[in-house]
């Protein structure tokens, strides 16, 4: 099976690309094949597949929020070909056994390539860590207990050592629960005037700084997710200067809202950790900016529509982002001029890929057909009635966006196409 794509841009030139068999064969600026199938990209721009390492695919038990082949569909549809699914389904991700029938489900059920995250320990909060070995050699891609942030110091150094043993990732939400008092955004100025309890930020600080120096002992790859407040950017840039093999995400939400942005009480703003101050915010950024962050993901986290309605006080956590995503990075960062499309490539594509080792991240001769193809040119809004997540709990619905997805391979497999003109 050869497929030829004609006239996408690719680096500023205008280029064919030719696929045999999944893999990319040939790029030039102009390719004859009379045995392929052609698609014309109409002189959009191409770009290696994007990769997420945070998404929540809540298949199985949760499957009225999302399921494997919804979200799959979100995914294509955002311009992702590669993603990281968390362990916290329903049974949780924490035995051999499960994760077999989870990495089978994976495969006969989504459009794109998921690499699946297994839990620490057991139900995600117990303290005696999870068979590590055992599913590290049935695939897991790394162990974390996503949702939950490992509260004894023992269960995470224990779970860092073995995790080390067979070359695999420790991902942490760093939550100390001790600290979070129920509340629902980011305590301060903002969760006061509101009149709504607020969750302290040195919740995520404190118990980042254990983990880092934990981390530090074992030698093991560790990685923060959703990171959220300045105090743990200095944290995490100590930590990179001092030789720790640490990583960090931080979510498009995380970096273009803050807790001042809640006027009313608003269940769309609601995510965990929450929205933090404009100073957080802003050293965020920097932080993404100097490689202190290395990659941006999602946290792609769909609920349904009565989880989301109502009080920030009884509503769930968590927004979609996999359909979003993209259009919201590449709008206020590289259309803004702040940076250029490398670099969004970079925290989008290349360095995740890199840092989770994965095959994908790059365009060229011999690497996977794993691409999309964007509208960077027309602008469009976000619209919740063309997701194809089962979630629609979004605070950016209606802002006005550049970067369409227009097509999504895997592999070479059309997995997505816009319908529409352009």
């Amino acid at each position: 099976m050869k497929l030829l794509i004609k006239h996408t841009i690719l680096n500023n030139n205008l280029v064919d690309l030719l696929i045999e068999n999944g893999v990319i064969t040939s790029i030039a600026p102009e390719i004859m094949e009379d045995d392929a199938q052609i698609f014309d990209a109409k002189h959009h721009t191409i770009l290696p597949g994007l990769v997420d390492v945070h998404v929540h695919f809540r298949d199985p038990g949760l499957t009225y929020k999302e399921t494997i082949a919804t979200g799959s569909k979100a995914a294509a549809h955002g311009g992702f070909t590669s993603v990281l699914a968390m362990p916290n389904v329903r049974p949780a991700i924490d035995n051999p056994e499960v994760l077999k029938e989870q990495l089978e489900r994976n495969k006969k059920k989504s459009l794109i390539n998921i690499y699946q995250f297994a839990a620490i320990s057991s139900n995600l909060i117990a303290y005696k860590t999870s068979d590590i070995e055992k599913m590290a050699k049935l695939g897991a891609i790394g162990f974390t207990n996503d949702g939950h942030g490992v509260q004894d110091a023992e269960t995470m150094y224990q779970a860092m050592l073995q995790a080390k043993l067979v070359n695999k990732p420790i991902s942490a939400h760093v939550e100390d629960d001790s600290l979070i008092n129920g509340g629902v955004m980011n305590a301060g100025s903002a969760a006061d005037k509101l009149c709504l309890p607020g969750m302290n930020p040195l919740s995520e600080a404190s118990q980042l700084a254990r983990d880092l120096v934990l981390a530090k002992a074992s030698g093991v790859h560790y990685h923060v997710a959703h990171i959220s407040t300045k105090e743990s950017v200095d944290l995490l840039r100590i930590a990179k200067k001092e030789g720790v093999n640490v990583t960090a995400e931080v979510s498009p939400h995380h970096l273009l809202l803050d807790d001042e942005m809640i006027e009313m009480d608003n269940p769309m703003m609601k995510m965990n950790p929450p929205l933090r101050t404009p100073t957080d915010r802003k050293a965020l950024i920097g932080g993404l900016l100097d490689g202190t962050i290395d990659m941006i993901a999602t946290d792609h986290a769909p609920h349904s529509e009565k989880e989301k309605s109502g009080s920030m006080l009884t509503s769930a956590f968590g927004i979609v982002g996999l359909e979003t995503a993209f259009s919201l990075i590449y709008t206020n960062f590289v259309k803004s001029g702040l940076v250029d499309m490398q670099t969004l490539i970079n925290w989008m594509s290349k360095n995740p890929a890199q840092k989770f080792n994965i095959n994908a991240g790059v365009i060229k001769v011999g690497s996977p057909a794993d691409l999309t193809i964007m509208n960077l040119v027309h602008p469009y809004k976000i619209d919740a009635k063309n997701f194809l997540s089962k979630g629609k709990n979004s605070p950016f619905i209606g802002e006005k966006v550049y970067g369409k997805t227009m097509a999504t391979f895997v592999a070479g497999k059309l997995v997505y196409q816009n319908g529409g003109n352009y």
